[in-house]
């Protein structure tokens, strides 16, 4: 079956950089794999996606510039770079993969990804 395995999260000060990693197993095919984050009393939230066919990133405006989104060459494994850090980024950090993309909903909504990883804890201290 499909899993998702989330690494990287940490506490760290404000301003510092963080590597998510997020590996991926037991599919045979996926469309897009996002990031999505939920801190205590909010809403998840998607921060940004990546396509397997082509690498075609999308951000969250509220990250752009801040955070990457990358892959390996297999598209078996697949990171969120996250520099300068701030405390509003302390949350449990998710990945997700979306297998088929129908186009109704953004894919930085969580309806389109139907596998998810148990998280990893991100805390920024000021």
């Amino acid at each position: 079956q499909v899993q998702l395995v989330e690494s990287g999260g940490d506490l760290v000060q404000a301003g510092h950089s963080l590597r998510l990693s997020c590996a991926a197993s037991g599919f045979a095919n996926y469309y897009a794999i996002g990031w999505f984050r939920q801190a205590p009393g909010k809403e998840r939230e998607g921060l940004a996606y990546i396509r397997r066919v082509d690498g075609y990133t999308y951000y969250r405006d509220s990250v752009k510039g801040r955070f990457t989104i990358s892959r390996d060459n297999a598209g078996n494994t697949v990171y969120l770079e996250m520099n300068n850090l701030i405390p509003e980024d302390t949350a449990v950090y998710y990945c997700a993969l979306c297998t088929f993309n129908s186009g109704v909903y953004s894919l930085l909504h969580p309806n389109p990804y139907d596998y998810w990883g148990q998280g990893t804890q991100v805390t920024v201290s000021s």
